[in-house]
């Protein structure tokens, strides 16, 4: 049933008071240590500006992470370095991570490898283990890295013969969805399956993962993340793409199914409605790309519009709809699920935007208002050479102690950065892998961030080469 204006206003209403007094992250700011619209200044004993965070960030001599004074990393798995537990290399290409608690202190990560195209592209890519491949072609997949109490590593594949693994999801019931960034056909790029899928990894049982089986119920497309309403059962996704830009999707179970480990396997092609999101503002009026968002606190009701053909036999999901049908944005990216609703992320916007240019966004979607809400909006970094503005939020996890971890993938320098409740922003790490020159140097985002189950570990990826860190220090809750 669509959103009357009536209630609508209600909503948003509750919407801009709600989330931002008893939310995780509150109004959020869009530069380091810059306050948000509605946020007073603190200060601390001395009469001085508080600055959120763990302080300065120091240089790494062995030139890979940049920390906080008493934190420290350690390398899980590197690519081309490590070995899995058959003996082959590490994949490259690391991307979406979670975290997982296993038995007798163990920690389990499934870590995403973000690899396209033929297997022949790609110095290291996922191993072709025997019964979790699901097109022999295909380069990309997941690996499971259990760390164990006593600091040993061990690695082995969840799925393989996939392609484009970027972000996913866990699921409330301990599995992960991991989603193909690609929209490839049996026949393109050398690939013997159609890809653009999900597909669910079981962390805990190797078995279940066997003779893997996409989730055609949640749709064929650049599929970015996923997340799962625990009470409603709702999955949330996002598309990364362009041309035109990608969507926000909802999906709705059949009457009846129950989730579960192994369940989403068994859905129908056509199982449930899958559908994609449409905005408006109070109003009444509808919008047609997040890029129109201009201030942090602005509210946007949602109607959903089923798709057409979720399959995308003969056109691209996307463009199954008209100009006026559904909101785009650019870069729909990583998604967390917390405070009872969907957090989600816009890299940027430019040229392929019809709205005001950006270096990236981050809204909260409630379903119980049908209403999302911005809540981090980065302006355009004038200079991404300098270690100062953030750009091109990527990967996002809602921290233990309070407020957002991000991943960085914009231009020049790339940080994991931090987002407190009270609305301030601060680095958190900074990559020092320079794959360029002096001149000129070149530095890989970030992906994968995550929390242990306890609390006490912050993962990372460096996408290239491909190595996941272990980030551990005085945590406490950063206001």
């Amino acid at each position: 049933m669509p959103l009357s204006r009536r209630d609508f206003t209600a909503r948003s209403v509750i919407a801009g008071a709600g989330v931002a007094l008893t939310g995780t992250v509150g109004a959020l700011a869009t530069a380091p240590g810059a306050p948000a619209a509605d946020d007073t200044t603190r200060h601390d004993g001395n009469g001085r500006p508080y600055e959120p965070g763990y302080g300065p960030l120091v240089f790494d001599p062995a030139g890979i992470l940049a920390l906080p004074a008493g934190f420290t990393y350690r390398v899980i798995t590197h690519s081309g370095v490590t070995k899995l537990d058959s003996g082959e290399s590490t994949p490259s290409n690391h991307d979406g991570t979670a975290a997982f608690e296993g038995h007798r202190g163990v920690t389990l990560l499934v870590n995403n490898h973000e690899l396209k195209g033929p297997r022949s592209g790609w110095a290291h890519p996922v191993p072709l283990t025997e019964g979790l491949v699901y097109d022999p072609a295909a380069s990309g997949g997941c690996t499971v890295v259990e760390v164990r109490r006593g600091g040993e590593v061990a690695e082995w594949v969840g799925i393989a013969g996939t392609s484009t693994n970027c972000a996913g999801g866990a699921t409330p019931w301990d599995t992960w969805l991991t989603c193909e960034e690609t929209e490839d056909v049996a026949g393109k790029n050398g690939m013997t399956k159609d890809h653009g899928y999900v597909f669910e990894v079981d962390p805990h049982d190797r078995r279940a993962n066997r003779d893997p089986r996409p989730v055609k119920a949640f749709g064929r497309y650049a599929h970015e993340a996923v997340v799962i309403d625990p009470r409603q059962g709702h999955a949330y996704l996002t598309e990364d793409a362009s041309g035109p830009n990608g969507l926000l999707y909802r999906w709705t179970p059949p009457q009846g199914f129950r989730h579960g480990r192994g369940k989403l396997r068994t859905l129908a092609p056509d199982a449930g409605v899958l559908a994609a999101a449409k905005c408006f503002d109070s109003t009444g009026r509808f919008v047609d790309d997040l890029s129109r968002a201009t201030r942090t606190g602005t509210v946007y009701g949602v109607d959903w519009v089923e798709v057409p053909d979720r399959d995308a036999r003969t056109t691209s999901v996307r463009k199954q709809f008209g100009a006026d049908a559904v909101t785009r944005a650019r870069k729909l990216e990583g998604m967390w699920w917390a405070d009872g609703g969907a957090y989600f992320v816009s890299s940027y916007a430019r040229s392929e935007s019809p709205g005001t240019a950006h270096d990236g966004q981050v809204w909260f979607y409630d379903p119980k208002r049908r209403t999302i809400r911005l809540m981090v909006l980065f302006g355009v970094n004038a200079d991404p050479s300098e270690d100062g503005a953030f750009d091109g939020p990527d990967n996002i996890t809602v921290s233990p102690y309070g407020g957002l971890v991000i991943a960085e993938d914009g231009e020049g320098v790339q940080h994991l950065l931090g987002a407190t409740e009270s609305g301030r922003t601060y680095p958190l790490a900074r990559n020092e892998m320079n794959m360029g020159t002096a001149e000129n140097p070149e530095y890989s985002e970030f992906t994968g961030v995550c929390f242990s189950p306890d609390g006490r570990t912050l993962y990372a990826n460096i996408q290239e080469p491909g190595i996941m860190l272990a980030i551990t220090g005085p945590w406490r809750r950063a206001h």
